[in-house]
């Protein structure tokens, strides 16, 4: 994830909804899975990270200040309800996702945009080179 991937300006989601996964995700089912430890048991078949599970959520695992600089400090183990929740228009080119607004809402921030993403402006068409005459 680039440094201005707008997620890392962000991490409303992480600190707005409740994470749960099926519990073969965490590593002491699945190697290099969430940690264990950064875990609570939902359901026989459910673990929720800590942290996201009362009325004011924040994972465990996030790491900085909402809407100013944040990281997942589990990044490349973090489970899988993290790995598919899409922020609006990813890449600005995604779809919207009115989840990722509500966080963001919820934090004060405005919702993402294409133009969040660091899209390039359309450039001009080009202009063909006329043949020179000597």
């Amino acid at each position: 994830m680039s440094a201005d991937h707008p997620c890392l300006r962000c991490g409303a989601c992480c600190a707005h909804f409740r994470a749960s996964f099926y519990w073969a995700e965490a590593d002491d089912a699945t190697p290099d899975g969430v940690p264990v430890a950064m875990t609570r048991k939902l359901t026989p078949q459910l673990r929720v990270m800590r942290g996201t599970e009362g009325s004011a959520p924040r994972c465990v695992a996030l790491m900085g200040d909402i809407g100013g600089s944040v990281r997942c400090t589990i990044h490349p183990r973090r489970s899988s309800v993290c790995r598919d929740f899409p922020p609006s228009y990813e890449d600005g080119t995604g779809a919207h996702n009115p989840r990722c607004d509500s966080a963001r809402a919820r934090w004060g921030l405005p919702p993402l945009m294409p133009e969040d993403w660091g899209a390039p402006e359309p450039s001009a068409p080009a202009t063909p080179e006329l043949p020179r005459v000597a």
